[in-house]
């Protein structure tokens, strides 16, 4: 609890002692009447007849200590906030109607002044704790104005478990804080709860309608399934295959159901693909071992043809391997696992052949040899206009003009060479 700001403490108050102190505060007569002293003379206290005099005093003696202790002890818990005021205030009106009649022997004067600084200690308590409960209660409208704004902030979310469980931690909050105005703790309640109902109907809205999505989106992949599940049976291995293409795609676009009904819906679509597939591999794997009969007679071809020599006689090339093409689709198709490599060797001849038959075409045309080498006469025309015009310039000193020049001599050089490179292919 919150320290309060306390009245200074006074000295201790004088405690009696028996012996010859205790004629100070009171005394005990030979009769056994307890008298205490006060400042408008002794008082007859009670009566001691359970021992002698010195029992006697200290036994009133300590009944004064103990009101001490009390005034002393319940002014601590009071500055270290340990006792409502309401509490102390019983022990000083208790402490009072004592000393109003009093059975004790002591300093009742100390005393009394000490309660009558507890009393001021009490008051100051008193009025420190209404001004914290006052600054509670601020603070506490503060805080349920925050809430009562997040509320209204959160009423269109649509993180639909999140803000339910924020909502629900906001109650607690509001609940939890001290109370404070009545009617502005009513008004911002309302705000609070018209947006958390704000908000809860939206949300029953929206289940209701992805309950409703969910339906469709169940129903629609069932029938995709049973599509499916009758595929699975089918043998049309190429047909069945693309059917199963174009389920998927729709099942990838139909609407998600709920993610339990989502998987079982799942396993059952590609189980019933899987069979067909299954089915399928099975048999091209068996389709696949009658055909093993295949690779050694088409391996024997492509030996044959790889060893032809296109270079040297393409036509003879070229008749040769129709025979073999055509020897090579009266075997028969391969293993799948074969049949690339076996298509991509034939395929790799025959584009040897193919430029092997360009390069002999070119160098039997002689239209393209008469354009080659009239394009190298140009080239060679050029160069000598060119080396002219740059000793004319060098004998006239204008080196600018000579370093042109040569920049274009050999550009010109390197034209030419390429023409007659090209008149050498053809030749």
């Amino acid at each position: 609890m919150t320290q309060h700001n306390a009245v200074p403490t006074p000295a201790a108050l004088p405690r009696p002692a028996s012996g010859s102190r205790a004629a100070q505060f009171g005394r005990i007569a030979e009769n056994g009447d307890a008298y205490v002293r006060t400042e408008s003379g002794e008082i007859c206290i009670g009566q001691w007849a359970a021992g002698t005099p010195q029992e006697g005093l200290a036994f009133f003696i300590r009944r004064y200590e103990d009101l001490v202790t009390e005034v002393e002890l319940t002014e601590r818990r009071l500055n270290d906030g340990h006792m409502p005021p309401e509490q102390a205030e019983a022990v000083a009106q208790r402490i009072r109607d004592a000393l109003r009649e009093p059975a004790c022997i002591g300093d009742l004067q100390a005393l009394q002044h000490r309660v009558d600084t507890l009393a001021a200690l009490i008051a100051k308590t008193r009025e420190a704790r209404s001004a914290e409960r006052a600054q509670a209660r601020q603070a506490a409208m503060q805080q349920r104005l925050a809430l009562a704004e997040e509320a209204e902030k959160l009423a269109n979310s649509t993180a639909w478990r999140a803000t339910t469980a924020r909502f629900a931690e906001i109650v607690d909050e509001w609940k939890n804080l001290p109370r404070g105005d009545r009617a502005t703790d009513q008004d911002l309640w309302k705000r609070l709860s018209t947006a958390r109902s704000g908000f809860d109907k939206r949300r029953r809205a929206h289940f209701i309608e992805r309950d409703a999505q969910r339906k469709e989106a169940m129903a629609a992949k069932r029938a995709l399934i049973a599509r499916a599940e009758e595929l699975a049976a089918s043998n049309d291995w190429s047909g069945a295959s693309k059917s199963f293409k174009g389920l998927l795609d729709e099942w990838k676009r139909a609407p998600r159901a709920g993610r339990t009904d989502e998987d079982k819906l799942w396993r059952r679509f590609k189980a019933a693909q899987d069979t067909f597939f299954a089915a399928r591999t099975a048999a091209e794997d068996a389709k696949d071992a009658e055909l093993q009969v295949n690779l050694a007679p088409k391996e024997t071809l492509l030996a044959e043809a790889e060893s032809l020599n296109v270079t040297e006689d393409p036509k003879s090339a070229r008749r040769a391997l129709r025979d073999i093409q055509r020897r090579w689709d009266q075997i028969g198709d391969l293993p799948r696992k074969s049949h690339a490599s076996f298509e991509r060797r034939l395929s790799a001849v025959d584009e040897a052949l193919r430029r092997a038959e360009q390069k002999a075409w070119k160098s039997t045309n002689p239209e393209g040899l008469a354009r080659a080498e009239s394009t190298v006469h140009a080239f060679q025309s050029a160069l000598e206009r060119l080396q002219s015009d740059r000793d004319k310039a060098a004998e006239r000193g204008d080196q600018q003009k000579v370093a042109r020049i040569e920049q274009d001599i050999a550009q010109t050089t390197a034209l030419m060479g390429a023409a007659a490179k090209a008149a050498s292919d053809f030749r």
